[in-house]
């Protein structure tokens, strides 16, 4: 299945802008969570979360990642992610068709097979939302990606045992892809866990990713977040804002 050419920029541009994120919130789990009381605030749940996504090397999980416009699902992707702090991840996407998004800790990397080429991108360079996020992996402290957090009443969870938090990106009027974003964690209220992040942007598109089977401490080697260049393949430097070379 294959985006229509309309969605493709948008497509690719929230899909790292939404890799990034989880990668500066340093998803790799924790334990030691508190119970909640039975009125609390956003803080509380700022709390929890941090919490359990703060102390292990790895983790990885299931998700599903579906893109909308106005409302109607254009396209739906299925695959596992992994994370090795610091400041590594791995998406690799299975449905319905392969491909891969790798941070190995300088560079970002989107793979898509059937294209023999391969775009890079270097995370320390950028101010691209899509990219220096990948910088705070392996510090959990939501305060470093969102300027406010807020409960968030209209955005309804997808399971009622969840609470919705609203966040105000930082920097989001200085970075191309963020004029309009709104960001939202659902996190589930018992374990602190990450089961949904949303995008909304201007214009109607929507992307949603959904996450299931978290493991803690996971055996990932290394070697899973490097990126070796397939024969015949060609790499494609991506561009800073103004046209500098994103790769140096």
């Amino acid at each position: 299945m294959t985006a229509h050419p309309r969605f493709l920029p948008a497509l690719r541009g929230l899909r790292f802008t939404v890799g990034m994120l989880i990668s500066a919130l340093g998803v790799v789990g924790g334990a030691g969570l508190p119970r909640a009381p039975q009125a609390v605030g956003a803080r509380y749940w700022v709390d929890l979360f941090e919490t359990r996504y703060r102390s292990a090397r790895t983790s990885d999980a299931t998700f599903l990642e579906q893109y909308l416009d106005n409302g109607q699902p254009t396209r739906t992707e299925a695959g596992t992610a992994y994370f090795l702090r610091p400041d590594k991840m791995r998406w690799d996407y299975q449905s319905p068709e392969k491909h891969l998004f790798l941070v190995d800790g300088k560079k970002a990397w989107f793979y898509v097979p059937e294209d023999h080429t391969v775009t890079r991108v270097a995370a320390k360079q950028s101010t691209d939302l899509r990219t220096p996020l990948a910088l705070l992996a392996g510090e959990m402290k939501v305060s470093r990606v969102c300027s406010q957090v807020e409960l968030e009443t209209s955005e309804r969870p997808q399971a009622d045992q969840d609470v919705m938090l609203r966040c105000s990106l930082r920097g989001a009027g200085r970075s191309p892809a963020a004029p309009g974003n709104v960001v939202f964690f659902e996190i589930a209220r018992a374990t602190g866990d990450l089961s949904r992040l949303v995008v909304q942007q201007t214009g109607g598109i929507r992307i949603e990713l959904r996450f299931e089977n978290w493991r803690i401490n996971p055996p990932l080697s290394d070697a899973m977040f490097r990126f070796d260049l397939p024969p015949g393949v060609a790499i494609v430097n991506g561009e800073l804002p103004g046209g500098d070379s994103a790769v140096k």
